[in-house]
């Protein structure tokens, strides 16, 4: 049996919650949901949805970084969101900038809350590491 392959920021969060960031999976990479804690893993920009959208996104580059790998390798993604119909047109626009011409799989879902206060965005999402990057 081969060791688990989890990958951490080394935040607080991921002892509080008992998670890793991605884990491994022989060719699969499963992330968990990113949010937009900064390097020192506090939550920013509670209520900014455009603000947290561009930090979740800078986080699943950092894990992408760590397995050395790209955004085209993505195959799936679940985005939560809360304020759904609020945030819709936003979330489709930076989806579109941040795959370019890529277009894993998809859902999108519309949620009351996320964990934490000011929370409107998080984003999981699995890579196929076998796929051209």
């Amino acid at each position: 049996m081969s060791a688990i392959d989890a990958f951490r920021f080394g935040i607080s969060a991921e002892t509080d919650f008992g998670y890793s960031q991605a884990i491994r999976s022989g060719d699969l990479i499963h992330a968990s949901g990113q949010v937009s804690f900064d390097e020192a893993g506090e939550f920013r920009h509670a209520d900014d949805f455009a603000a947290q959208l561009k930090l979740t996104y800078a986080n699943m580059d950092r894990i992408l970084d760590h397995y050395g790998v790209t955004r085209k390798q993505i195959v799936s993604q679940t985005v939560y969101l809360v304020g759904l119909r609020q945030h819709a047109t936003a979330i489709a626009e930076g989806n579109m900038a941040y795959f370019g011409d890529h277009c894993p799989a998809s859902t999108v879902l519309g949620v009351s809350e996320l964990t934490l206060p000011g929370q409107l965005v998080e984003i999981a999402f699995v890579v196929d590491t076998k796929l051209p990057a």
